[in-house]
């Protein structure tokens, strides 16, 4: 019977385990990321080359990013790989790669605002695959860039 705990049930309960906090986990930064998102939801993003309206704002234009870097657990990687056996869609890493495109947008947009921007133009997103997604042994993580030109809008630009 002791056998039989250390080989099978002790194993079952680690993975248990890690399947419970990484849900919880996931699902704190998803809340984070909803709340940040509302109080940015005033900000003015695009990812068009120029700024929108017609204003002179390149005078006070600026450079700015945000970056994730968001790891998937071990359970998620082991069932990606049992899941790449017969193909499909990877749900689990297609929420890694959401997680950090949106961590990286906001971490971009609180760079503008903490500088005193109201807007943000010619956005772009890059990722890179840091071990795990692309054939290492390792976990799967995801690096999502985000880069954009801060500009201030008058108030009054909308109207």
């Amino acid at each position: 019977m002791g056998e039989l705990i250390g080989n099978f049930i002790v194993p079952l309960l680690l993975i248990a385990i890690g399947w419970i906090a990484g849900r919880a986990a996931e699902g704190r930064h998803f809340r984070s990321l909803a709340r940040r998102e509302r109080d940015l939801a005033h900000m003015f993003l695009s990812d068009i080359k120029t700024f929108p309206g017609g204003a002179d704002a390149t005078k006070h234009a600026a450079f700015v990013m945000g970056e994730a870097v968001i790891a998937s657990d071990y359970l998620k990687t082991f069932l990606a790989g049992l899941r790449k056996l017969v193909g499909g869609e990877l749900h689990s890493y297609e929420s890694l790669m959401n997680r950090a495109r949106r961590e990286a947008t906001l971490r971009m947009l609180e760079d503008a605002h903490r500088r005193g921007y109201n807007a943000v133009c010619n956005m772009r997103l890059g990722s890179a695959d840091i071990g795990g997604m692309t054939g290492s042994k390792g976990a799967a993580m995801v690096e999502v860039f985000a880069t954009g030109t801060a500009y201030s809008i008058p108030a009054d630009a909308g109207e």
